[in-house]
């Protein structure tokens, strides 16, 4: 692995690191640009990496890291775009900035030239090495970098290309988004469980662990998801009339329909961050 600058030093900046370093990255390889005083000492005492608020200390890194908001990404582009940005790989964090947006602006001073650039769409579970990230990679991106940008997210958790930058709408959608969802409904479960009699207490433990085990059993057996949960669903039986239940709602379009809306949401979000 190269050296490699992160401009911005977060919570999901900070995750990247703890996975890099766990991984076997040496930390004095590893240096963080961010402005926030506190948050560079934070940084430091952890990971023993190099941090500042001077964006001129990531000009020995190889691979930098775009670990800033979406709205802000345009400004750190233009920065960057006032120094030699040749051979050195891109990766995007920021939700729903297109690779041709990030490209126009980092080649600001020079229209012809071609950026290495690989989006991701990681997800909070990140936080947790535990995460699931889409990526893609622009044509100037070598085989050697797109590997490169691989152990990065390699290190907080699942990583999976995408052919086409429109897909990572979709990633969005469904594992962005996602962990939302999951908690939206560990919220309804318990809010029923308390009205079926159990204490709040009882209910969030009974859920949380339920859900614990359902996420081990799906990720460690080679049975899809819809085969188990019909071995879980005995004829006449409690279960099979709770997901008639879930049936008789279409609860399958209603979840298509909340992902296509997420999905149309993150398409719009990159128009708009991508305008000016």
């Amino acid at each position: 692995m190269p050296k490699i600058g992160f401009i911005g030093g977060g919570n999901m900046a900070g995750s990247l690191i703890g996975g890099l370093i766990n991984s076997g990255h040496l930390a004095t390889d590893i240096i963080v640009n961010e402005p926030d005083d506190a948050r560079c000492k934070a940084l430091t005492e952890e990971f023993s990496v190099s941090t500042g608020p001077d964006i001129n200390i990531l000009d020995d890194c190889e691979t930098i890291v775009l670990a800033v908001k979406p709205q802000i990404l345009r400004t750190v582009c233009l920065q960057l775009a006032k120094r030699p940005t040749d051979n050195r790989l891109f990766i995007s964090i920021a939700a729903g900035v297109k690779s041709t947006d990030i490209q126009r602006w980092l080649s600001q001073s020079n229209s012809s030239q071609q950026q290495a650039i690989v989006r991701c769409m990681p997800n909070t579970p990140a936080l947790l090495q535990c995460g699931a990230s889409g990526l893609f990679a622009n044509e100037s991106v070598t085989g050697i970098q797109k590997q490169q940008a691989e152990n990065v997210l390699n290190a907080v958790g699942l990583v999976i290309w995408v052919e086409s930058e429109d897909l990572l709408n979709a990633v969005t959608a469904v594992s962005g988004s996602g962990p939302a969802y999951f908690f939206l409904l560990m919220e309804a479960m318990q809010k029923a469980g308390e009205k079926l009699g159990l204490t709040t207490e009882i209910a969030q433990q009974l859920v949380l662990q339920t859900a614990l085990g359902a996420a081990r059993m799906a990720t460690e057996s080679d049975i899809p998801p819809a085969d188990l949960r019909k071995n879980v669903t005995s004829k006449g039986g409690t279960t099979e009339q709770a997901i008639l239940s879930f049936q008789s709602v279409n609860f399958q379009e209603i979840v298509f329909q909340a992902l296509k809306a997420a999905n149309d949401r993150s398409i719009s979000l990159a128009d708009e961050l991508g305008s000016e």
